[in-house]
């Protein structure tokens, strides 16, 4: 009440002289009584709520860190981190890949070894990762830091088997997993947990999310040669995914 009443009382006066600068001077007070008031009062503002500009350097750090994800990308996905590896062949003919990449990390997770897959595979892992890792896990041990590969490309039969047809890690449209590590150093894996009750319940989320993501999903239920370790590949199946 005060700052507007001494507003109009120099109002009445400016006018009263004719000033010229009659428009200036209103102004230039109603500036002075609004960072007054700004001063005393609490629940005021300050004249600008526009934030500060961020300093130079942490621009430029910024920038570089921008710069050095968009080289390490492969796919086209600057969260897909890795190298370009190209044709791949195989000793067997039904072996190998004609655009292979070699990654090392997945949406800011690390691999624990750089996998040799297509890019197919790799955005399917991503797509994983964000929807059935992260929100899985969560904060539990701080969040996960690293993902257990147990394997990638390889030029061989399925499990190995003598005479069974060429698995689709042959041809870089699969990729195991057989844990996570956790930022507190502790480790999940599907040998000693898929069943236990807290973190069981993670790798089995993990699992159903995994589910139309990719065309094949096995885990230690489906049989005894998964025990320890998810199987992901990319086949199309013509009745859908394949999840056990």
């Amino acid at each position: 009440m005060f700052e507007a009443s001494l507003v109009r009382q120099l109002t009445r006066e400016i006018e009263g002289e004719a000033d010229p600068g009659f428009q200036h001077a209103l102004a230039s007070q109603v500036g002075l009584t609004t960072r007054a008031f700004a001063a005393l009062s609490p629940q005021a503002t300050g004249l600008s709520i526009r934030p500060n500009l961020r300093p130079n350097s942490m621009v430029q750090k910024a920038m570089a860190q921008r710069q050095a994800r968009a080289r390490g990308a492969v796919c086209n996905d600057p969260d897909i981190q890795g190298e370009t590896v190209g044709f791949v062949p195989g000793r067997l003919s039904a072996c190998g890949i004609e655009n292979a990449v070699k990654v090392r990390s997945v949406s800011g997770i690390p691999l624990s070894q750089e996998a040799v897959i297509d890019c197919t595979t790799a955005k399917a892992l991503k797509t994983w990762v964000n929807n059935g890792v992260k929100p899985a896990i969560g904060t539990s041990g701080g969040g996960v830091s690293q993902i257990r590969v147990a394997a990638h490309y390889a030029c061989r039969t399925r499990n190995n088997q003598p005479g069974a047809k060429i698995s689709e890690h042959g041809k870089g449209r699969a990729i195991d997993i057989s844990g996570f590590r956790l930022r507190d150093g502790s480790e999940i894996t599907l040998l000693q947990d898929w069943n236990r009750r807290d973190t069981g319940a993670m790798l089995r989320k993990m699992h159903a999310r995994a589910c139309g993501v990719f065309g094949t999903v096995l885990g230690p239920d489906s049989d005894r040669f998964h025990k320890d370790h998810f199987h992901f590949d990319t086949a199309r199946h013509r009745g859908g995914s394949f999840c056990r």
